[in-house]
Order: C-alpha cells, then sequence, then structure tokens
C-alpha cells in the first residue's frame, strides 16, 4: 500500500486530489491524505466579484470534508510546518480548533499543492491587516474590500468626490490579471449606480506596459493585422476613461498616500481614498530539515521559497528556452516528491526582468492560477500514480507546450455583463514551435462581450461542480 499526502486543497491540489483517487480506483489499497489548514474549498477567480460586493464568499465555496468521505480520501485540518524528505515526514499544526500538538504525518508520496504565501510585508504599509490597502486574495479579504467599496459607494451617493487605485503593490507582484478585472468591474458597477463621473480611476502596475500580465503580454493575427494585449487594455482603459502608472515599484504606503519609483528613477507620490493592490507572492514558510536538522531550502527552493522541480534553474533571463521550463513536476533530488500550481518554482520569469536605479525589483512574475494549477495538479497526480504502479513519470504539462486561457470579467450581469475571453498557445513563449514571436499568432483569440460575461460564470459554477466530484465531474473540461 502506498500513501500519498497532498499539502494543499486549491485548485492543483483539489484536482490531484481527485484525479490521483480516480486513476487508483480499484488498483489495491492506496491512501490519500490531504493536509488543508481550511475547511473549505474556494474558486478564487470569483474573489473579483466579492470584492465589488457582487456576491458572497460563500457562493464561491463548498465544504471539503463531505467530498473527501465520499471519496475515501482523509483530510487533515491543519498546516504543514516542516517536511522531512529524508524521513517521508511532516509535520502539521492542527486548525481545527483543537487543542492538541502538532501531528507527525508520514508518505510515501508527496505533492506539494501549497499556494502562495501573501508577502504584504515587503511594501511597508500594504495590506489590509497591517496597512492602508485593501485584497481580493483571500474570501476574508475580498469580504472586507467589498465593506469599504460599498462604504465609499454611500459617500460618493452623497456627493463627495474619491480617487481609486487599483494594481500592484510591489514590483515583483504577479496576477496582475486579478487587478485588471477588479478595475474594470469597479468602473462598470459605478457607471451603472451612476457615480463613474465623481471617481478618478488609476492603474498602477510592475508591467512594462498595460496588459502584459506577467507573460510578456501576447499579439493576435487577423488577416495582415497585427493587435497586441498592449493596444487591447489601453484601448479599454481609454474608453472607460481609467489613467495608468506602469513600469513602477511600490516602496511604501502612508495613509492616502502611495510611494512609488519606476524604472527610470522618477519618484511619485499617488494620493487614494480606496486602493487594491496585489502583494507580492513567496513560497509558504514551510522549514525543509534533513535527518540532522539541517535546513535543505538552498537545495529545495528558489529565492522567492517555491519549491525546485524538473525545471533547468540558473540561467539568465535572455537565455532561457521552452526546454528549461518543467515537464512532470517531479523534484530531481527527492524524487517521492512533486510540487503543483503557484507552490512549484519556474526557471524564470516571463516578462524581461527590471529594477530601478535604486535596485528596486520591477518584475512582473509569471501567474500560475486557474487552469494552468489545474494543468500541473492533474500531472503531478497521474505521475504519482505511475510511480505506486512501479512505472516511471510520463505525463507533462510544460507551460511552454500548452494553451493558456483567460476569461477577463469587466461587467457582470447576465443580461448587460461583458468580459474578455483571450486565448493563446503556448504560454510560455516556444521559438522551436513557433519561431519569432513563440506563439501562434493566428490561432489566438480575443473576444469581448457579453457571451464571455456567460462563459466566465458558467465556469464559476462548472468548477465548483467538478472540485466537488459531484456526478460526471470528470467530464466537465
Amino acid at each position: 500500500m502506498a500513501k500519498t499526502v497532498i499539502l494543499g486543497a486549491g485548485f492543483s491540489g483539489q484536482y490531484a486530489a481527485l484525479i490521483l483517487q480516480n486513476a487508483l480506483k480499484g488498483r489495491g489499497e492506496h491512501e490519500i491524505v490531504v493536509v488543508n489548514p481550511f475547511p473549505k474549498f474556494t474558486y478564487v477567480p470569483s474573489m473579483i466579484w466579492v470584492g465589488t460586493g457582487q456576491i458572497k464568499a460563500e457562493e464561491a465555496q463548498f465544504d471539503l470534508a463531505p467530498v473527501y468521505e465520499r471519496l475515501g480520501i482523509l483530510w487533515i485540518q491543519g498546516l504543514a510546518t516542516e517536511v522531512h524528505p529524508d524521513e517521508n515526514l511532516i509535520v502539521v499544526e492542527p486548525r481545527d480548533g483543537t487543542s492538541r500538538g502538532p501531528q507527525r504525518v508520514t508518505y510515501d508520496y508527496l505533492i506539494n499543492a501549497t499556494g502562495p504565501h501573501l508577502n504584504f510585508d515587503a511594501t511597508p504599509g500594504l495590506g489590509p491587516d497591517k496597512g492602508y490597502t485593501h485584497s481580493i486574495c483571500t474570501p476574508p479579504h475580498a469580504t472586507d474590500t467589498a465593506h469599504h467599496y460599498l462604504e465609499l459607494v454611500r459617500r460618493l451617493e452623497k456627493g463627495e468626490r474619491a480617487r481609486i487605485v487599483v494594481g500592484t503593490g510591489h514590483g515583483a507582484c504577479t496576477c496582475q490579471g486579478a487587478g485588471f478585472e477588479f478595475i474594470n468591474l469597479v468602473h462598470n458597477d459605478l457607471a451603472d449606480r451612476g457615480l463613474r463621473d465623481r471617481v478618478d480611476l488609476r492603474w498602477l502596475s510592475n508591467e512594462p506596459y498595460p496588459g502584459d500580465f506577467g507573460i510578456s503580454g501576447f499579439e493576435i493575427q487577423r488577416g495582415p493585422v497585427v493587435f497586441t494585449s498592449e493596444d487591447m487594455c489601453t484601448a479599454i482603459f481609454r474608453a472607460n476613461q481609467i489613467e495608468w502608472t506602469v513600469r513602477s515599484h511600490v516602496h511604501a504606503i502612508d495613509e492616502g498616500v502611495i510611494h512609488t519609483e519606476n524604472q527610470d528613477g522618477e519618484q511619485r507620490e499617488i494620493p487614494f481614498d480606496f486602493a487594491m493592490l496585489l502583494p507580492p507572492f513567496q513560497g509558504k514558510p514551510i522549514k525543509y530539515l534533513d535527518r540532522n536538522g539541517n535546513d535543505l531550502a538552498s537545495k529545495l527552493l528558489n529565492p522567492a521559497r517555491f519549491f525546485k522541480v524538473d525545471a533547468n534553474y540558473g540561467k539568465p533571463h535572455d537565455e532561457i528556452t521552452a526546454d528549461d521550463w518543467p515537464r512532470t513536476y517531479q523534484n530531481l533530488d527527492y524524487r517521492n516528491i512533486f510540487a503543483v500550481g503557484i507552490a512549484f518554482a519556474p526557471p524564470g520569469p516571463m516578462s524581461r526582468p527590471c529594477q530601478t536605479p535604486s535596485g528596486a525589483p520591477v518584475s512582473p512574475a509569471i501567474p500560475r492560477t486557474g487552469y494552468t494549477s489545474e494543468l500541473t495538479g492533474k500531472a503531478a497526480a497521474l505521475n504519482v500514480a505511475e510511480l505506486i504502479q512501479g512505472r516511471s513519470p510520463c505525463h507533462t504539462a510544460s507551460l511552454a507546450e500548452t494553451a493558456g486561457m483567460c476569461i477577463a470579467s469587466m461587467k457582470n450581469s447576465w443580461f448587460k455583463g461583458s468580459a474578455a475571453v483571450i486565448g493563446i498557445h503556448p504560454i510560455v513563449r516556444n521559438t522551436s514551435l513557433y519561431p519569432g514571436d513563440g506563439r501562434d499568432v493566428r490561432g489566438g483569440a480575443v473576444e469581448m462581450g457579453l457571451a464571455g460575461a456567460w462563459l466566465k460564470k458558467g465556469l464559476h459554477h462548472a468548477f465548483l461542480y467538478k472540485l466537488a466530484a459531484k456526478p460526471g465531474w470528470k467530464y466537465v473540461p
């Protein structure tokens, strides 16, 4: 009997658990254990709607315990604090309200799907807990953001004016797409309320240009015309009267003022009444220790504490190729450990890394959320199943060979909604497949309108259905 432990029950961890359970069904008494500090699965892409007060957080969640009980998966509500790879051992702190001490959990195979540590401390004054800005990264944060946003709406209804800033709160941030959705949802919500003329909206980002999104942007060809993600985003910003400030690192935030420095060394103070700024991501603060208690971080983690897998690390940005990106998500030092979703370390950024004259980073990191997380979680789970059955890992999900799809919600409505549907292939530019730009510019797609809004809502319900392992879940794309 083999025992597989999955750390995390987000996109990649939850899907990995379902895929592994299905792959091992009828193949002996194998054990799957999921360790997660929270009792619910959260469909994070819908936190943009929670943050604007359009849905409740509970509408994007379901309880994990009934799912695991039905599938015969063991669940520990706890937080992994230590991993001892030489001993195949994890130390887990309980998060179920009991007073018991740390639990020692053994494994034969381990899938690290822990997601990100939200590093608000990277910027003084950033975040809802110790700072002056808001977040949509977690259900409590998004719920709190909605409370303050609707409070601001009430003040606007009384005749006040306001300055709203949305974007990234540090030069090393990722997930600009979520901020892009949020600012457009705010624009349309205020317009529907007849309040848009009382608000100055500004996009603040570490991107080299609007629409970079941490993937070095994209190009789409239609006939003889090639248009870019920058063309798309700047056109939307102009149409929605949204100002933008890019190529910028936020180095401090005071009450009502954001302090930035851009790549040219220009210092700027941006006033605000309401700000939703995303934090930089790091790997979870788990200790990795050898059998003698020595720290394995330098061996297993990159500088941002993401877990190394079968990628080629250490190359300068300009020398990284498609072949350097991971395929199986297996660690090469401990081959019974995999890392997926946001937890795995990429070989480097896709967008060109830069810095300010003072040395601060202005380098968008590649997003690894949503569909990407699901693909990596599936590959790792199937590879664990291969190992359990005595075979070599053969399932791959290289981002340099995989298509990417994003649906950016602009207005959340069944009848007057709008969303941008974006499809590219591959996610990571691959000049061996597509000489020149590294992507299939003729096969890419960008469509915007009501159908996109329906698709966005449809995916919300489809993912919640699938990841709750309801009847026929495996047939949902």
